[in-house]
């Protein structure tokens, strides 16, 4: 009964239609049940007026309504079935069938391929050949052949996880059927537009077949995640849908290496929609964990995102020299890193500026990558730590500056040999001009990126030419010297750009050229990540590890796929040849997904020159009746109940409601018990000293350990306090003597340190914890007191001497220089020519201000431009000295009153420096201001 437009799977049953006669016979004779009345005489009494009578048969109605469920249900029995196949076909030509067999065939697959095989059986009852392609496959066999060959080919197919190719197949069609129209084209498409349909269809119309039908199944839920993106907070994904009339929503599963589901996430589909986003909310560490992203209960190719190492966020470090001035952001040499890198890495900070201290909190957070801004020297302890991290994936990049271009030769971190000073614009080792970028080289990871235009670097920091300089250098200028070199170390490297993280020096930090090689530098870290020992410059394919199958599973079988290209000729998407899939090997690979990032699905809109015929698949239409049949027997049971309860006077005996009802109501009173509170202004250990030393400016010394140099270092502070009290509106509190190696230093604005041979050294967590507070901002003046340059000098240095560069080792100092003639620090509030203290024949050394060089201001500092080290000979404190009446303790050498009241005022300028910046230094651009206005 199949060529029907009712079937039914058991016909048998219907025979008990016949009883229908009789059941009607037997409840027409079937009276209702009798009513009961209650025996109370006066309830007897009053319905002696009021006869009721009880029919002696059912009613007509009651009895039809019977019937029509017994029908219903024999019907029900019969399992009904609506099938409006059509089974015809054309005799005019061969059977022609283009089969679908692309991702999104998966969930329909079966009744595609029953589909496929009625209409095969079709051919073979009218003894028409069969031509059958697959549009998802690689290769073509369209020579019509017999039917049973050609259910053998379609039983033996299969989905793909790819995206059909019809145009392929329309092609391999023309060239098997050689101009022979055929008889029935049908086409089973899945429903989503790939090629250019409007073309594919007037090509298909081209082969003249007599009957032209398009089947199609109900693909509405077909989804895919089409793009991937791993945020500051969250990872977004984009989701696109064919059916956009209705909102949905869809969970997406995270998934780790094994498989298993470790974060999931909405996404949320307006009415109308096609395209979303949602976020998967987790932790940095738990996204870096993610392999896969998947769409809760659709298991397709499209369905499934595979994630590889490049998609990991990098966790980078960035410290810098200099803290840079809070109001002149963009001097700050971490300004324009922090804002290349932010968008695609998480980035993190010391918490203390000691880098003895901060660098293993760092390392123990496993960064990807490590930058430092203009950093010299780093304290002896962690360069052992630095270079193990960097041997086990880390990238470590420098950046220069006026530090590194000071600092000795032979740091184990600096990829290549280094000259000392740098290279400028009008110094020493000058260009004629600045100088711009050369192309970059074909085997760094800049290869394939254009030449920077319009970038210039006007300073940086010479190599050494060593014979591998050239395969060291990512990055060059015009004339040959490098801009960007590396070092390999284990599974890192070491990468120096040998210009400054600010645009003082180039033009490069300003670029968008700066913004994509910072992130190729950091993409290439395979530190705290699962890859190790790979480097995308140094292999050109990848072989296929992992592939994906249709149900978005991976699977180790590679079949015929070819090596991926990761250069530039590398697929956006998954081709024949490069299935989806992880290509590389365990240790190392990229993810190739099937769809390119932001695809959209959009439906199949066919018109064709020739009536097209349009049908569901096998069982889209076979609508079952029987639990539609059922339901509706149900209901009339349920209404035949109420029926013959209402008969037999259920409903009259429905008791009476309470007239009134009492309702007692409680109140709880909850009785809370006052607690004890904790105020945050409870005093605790040390707080006073704090708040002491925060509501008063003090002059601090570092107490060496020597009785008679701590005592002198006191008493000249006092000193200087009372001079500053009596000369200027500064009224410091008391001197404070510091251990350097556990008392807090960010209190004091300058930290005054006697330096003696014969006191202890200082451990050097105590001087990284000096260089720390330098870095923060403070001022440390070293004081030799023995009259020599703490540099050295021709005689050779001192003892004193001797100590200062024992210490200065492992503490990062900028380039030093005598104070110029036209410092700050000659006119912050005394005109000074000189800084005598008991001795006047040391100069006072101070940070080199390097943009001075080049500058016709006249300006020794820039920015706010406080020193962070000053150092003399001339015993300063010495000369400061006062005893209990205010008489000096120590003569000056020669004596002369006038050299130390002249102390005393270049104690003046330096805490006026000190305090003020380059305040006094703006002075100087008065008078060219007054003549410009006209004054």
């Amino acid at each position: 009964m199949n060529a029907l437009p009712l079937a039914f799977a058991t016909p048998a049953v219907l025979i008990a239609l016949a009883a229908l006669p009789l059941i009607w016979w037997l409840l027409k004779l079937t009276p209702p049940r009798p009513k009961t009345e209650i025996f109370p005489p006066l309830r007897i009494l009053a319905g002696v007026l009021k006869r009721d009578e009880t029919p002696s048969k059912s009613p007509w109605w009651l009895t039809l309504l019977r019937m029509m469920l017994a029908a219903l249900v024999i019907f029900a029995l019969a399992d009904p079935v609506l099938n409006p196949r059509n089974a015809s076909l054309s005799t005019d030509g061969p059977l022609v069938l283009v089969v679908d067999n692309g991702w999104a065939t998966v969930a329909d697959w079966e009744r595609r391929v029953a589909t496929a095989e009625a209409l095969i059986g079709d051919a073979d009852d009218r003894d028409l050949p069969v031509s059958i392609v697959f549009t998802a496959d690689a290769s073509h066999d369209a020579v019509p052949t017999g039917a049973a060959a050609a259910l053998e080919k379609l039983r033996a197919a299969s989905p793909k996880p790819l995206r059909p190719e019809r145009a392929r197949a329309l092609d391999a069609l023309k060239a098997a059927l050689d101009g022979t129209p055929p008889g029935t084209l049908a086409v089973l498409a899945d429903g989503i537009a790939v090629d250019d349909e409007e073309r594919l269809m007037t090509e298909l119309s081209a082969l003249q077949p007599a009957q032209f039908r398009l089947i199609q199944g109900d693909n509405a839920a077909a989804t895919a995640i089409t793009g991937a993106s791993n945020g500051a907070d969250a990872l977004t994904v984009t989701l696109s849908r064919l059916d956009g009339s209705a909102a949905r929503s869809l969970i997406v599963d995270a998934q780790d290496r094994q498989g298993r589901v470790i974060a999931s996430g909405n996404v949320d589909f307006a009415p109308g929609a096609t395209v979303a986003s949602g976020q998967v909310v987790a932790p940095f560490e738990l996204r870096n964990d993610f392999a896969r992203l998947s769409i809760a209960g659709l298991a397709t190719a499209g369905a499934t995102h595979l994630l590889d190492d490049g998609f990991r966020r990098r966790r980078v470090a960035l410290i810098s020299g200099d803290t840079g001035d809070a109001f002149q952001p963009l001097l700050s040499p971490l300004y324009y890193i922090e804002r290349a890198i932010a968008p695609y890495a998480d980035l993190i900070k010391p918490g203390v500026a000691d880098l003895a201290v901060s660098l293993p909190e760092i390392l123990a957070q496993k960064p990807s990558a490590i930058v430092l801004a203009d950093i010299g020297r780093l304290p002896e302890a962690v360069y052992e730590p630095l270079q193990s991290w960097i041997a086990d994936g880390g990238t470590l990049i420098r950046f220069a500056g006026p530090r590194l271009a000071a600092a000795p030769v032979g740091d184990p971190l600096v990829p290549v040999i280094l000259r000392q000073g740098e290279r400028e614009l009008g110094g020493a080792l000058s260009w004629a001009e600045p100088q711009p970028l050369a192309d970059f080289p074909k085997f760094g990871p800049f290869a394939g990126m254009p030449r920077p235009e319009g970038v210039l670097i006007k300073r940086q920091v010479l190599a050494e030419p060593t014979p591998d300089l050239a395969e060291r250098t990512w990055a060059s200028l015009a004339d040959g010297t490098p801009l960007v070199t590396v070092r390999e170390n284990g599974a890192g490297r070491t990468v120096l750009f040998h210009v400054s993280a600010e645009a003082t020096w180039s033009d490069l930090p300003i670029s968008g050229e700066f913004v994509e090689m910072l992130r190729r530098v950091v993409q290439l870290s395979r530190a705290g990540t699962a890859a190790a020992n790979t480097d995308p410059s140094a292999k050109a394919t990848l072989a296929p590890f992992r592939l994906l199958t249709e149900r978005g599973a991976l699977t180790a079988e590679p079949g015929n796929a070819r090596p991926l290209d990761i250069g530039p000729a590398r697929p956006a998407s998954a081709t024949f040849d490069n299935p989806p899939g992880l290509y590389g090997t365990e240790d190392g690979f990229a993810a190739l997904n099937l769809l390119p990032a932001g695809a959209e699905l959009k439906p199949l809109d066919i018109t064709a020159p020739l009536p097209i015929a349009r049908e569901p698949l096998a069982g889209t239409a076979a609508t079952p009746l029987k639990p539609v049949l059922l339901s509706i027997a149900f209901a009339l049971l349920v209404i035949d109940s109420l029926v013959v309860l209402s008969m037999g006077g259920a409903f009259s005996r429905i008791p009476r409601r309470t007239a009134s009802a009492s309702v007692l109501a409680f109140a709880a009173i909850l009785l809370l018990a006052p607690s004890e509170r904790a105020l945050a202004d409870d005093a605790k250990p040390g707080d006073d000293v704090i708040l002491e030393r925060l509501d008063n400016t003090h002059l601090a010394y570092v107490v060496t350990g020597e009785a008679e140099v701590d005592r002198l270092s006191e008493r000249g502070l006092a000193g200087l306090t009372d001079f500053l009290t009596y000369r200027t509106t500064l009224e410091p509190a008391p001197p404070v003597g510091l251990d350097i190696s556990k008392d807090e230093l960010s209190f004091y604005p300058i930290i005054f340190w006697p330096i003696s041979a014969t006191a202890p050294m200082p451990s050097s967590a105590a001087i990284s914890r000096i260089d720390a507070y330098m870095r923060a901002g403070g001022t440390v003046l070293f004081d030799t007191r023995d009259q020599f340059s703490a540099l050295g000098g021709d005689n050779g240095p001192s003892p004193n001497g001797e100590r200062l560069q024992a210490i200065l080792a492992n503490i990062d100092i900028p380039p030093l220089e005598p104070v110029p003639a036209d410092h700050v620090l000659t006119r912050a509030f005394y005109l000074l020519s000189g800084f005598p203290g008991r001795y006047t024949g040391s100069p006072l050394w101070v940070e080199a201000r390097q943009e001075a060089r080049t500058s016709n201001s006249g300006v020794a500092s820039t920015g706010d431009g406080v020193s962070p080290i000053l150092i003399t000979g001339n015993d300063l404190l010495g000369a400061w000295a006062i005893d209990a009446n205010g008489a000096s303790v120590l003569p000056t050498v020669p004596p002369d009153e006038m050299q130390r009241e002249m102390s005393f005022r270049s104690g003046v300028n330096i805490m006026m420096y000190m305090l003020t910046g380059n305040y006094k230094a703006d002075q100087v651009h008065v008078p060219a201001l007054l003549e410009r206005l006209g004054q």
